[in-house]
Parts: C-alpha cells; sequence; structure tokens
C-alpha cells in the first residue's frame, strides 16, 4: 500500500511517498522512508506524529493513502503568549489657527 511521509520546517517541505506491506505501523513507515536519515533533527522521543492531522502512536498500523505527519514541538504557547497592541495610529495634523 502507498502512504505519504510528511516533515514542515519553516523554510522546507519534505513529502515522502512510500510503498509498505499490509499492517504496516507508522514506525516502519517512518523507518522505511529514510527521513530520519534525511531529517536528522526529528527526534521520535519528543515530537510527536499524526496521522491526517491526529495524533498517533508509532505502533498505530496504517491504511492504504495514509499521510503520516511528524510535528514539530510548539515554540510559543498561543495560551499564554500576550497578545501583540495594535499599531499605534498616526497622529492627527495639528490645527493652525
Amino acid at each position: 500500500m502507498k502512504i505519504t511521509i510528511v516533515y514542515a520546517l519553516p523554510a522546507k517541505q519534505t513529502v515522502l511517498s512510500v510503498e509498505v506491506p499490509d499492517g504496516a505501523t507508522v514506525q516502519q513507515a517512518l523507518d522505511k522512508s529514510g527521513i530520519l536519515t534525511r531529517c536528522p533533527d526529528i527526534d521520535l522521543e519528543t515530537q510527536k506524529v499524526g496521522i491526517w492531522g491526529k495524533v498517533a502512536a508509532l505502533d498505530a498500523v496504517l491504511e492504504d493513502g495514509a499521510r503520516v505527519e511528524i510535528y514539530r514541538a510548539i515554540t510559543a504557547d498561543p495560551k499564554t503568549v500576550k497578545r501583540r497592541p495594535p499599531p499605534a495610529k498616526p497622529a492627527a495634523p495639528a490645527e493652525e489657527g
């Protein structure tokens, strides 16, 4: 069966198509794809993986056409980051009288 492996960095996106046997797991697909060698910054001990946008375990069994995604760590928690203030409005021109 054919699956897709995706890993995105801010400047580069890696998308690989891989043929795996029926019953293959996420871990087996990642190993077969070679993405862990191609992108040595991936650390499956700390990074989560998912299938079609839903977090999955490395031992999850894949279905034909699955899209395996490797997620990067969040660099800023949107719940704790203060919102940026709106841009300052330009001062109104002074009136001469």
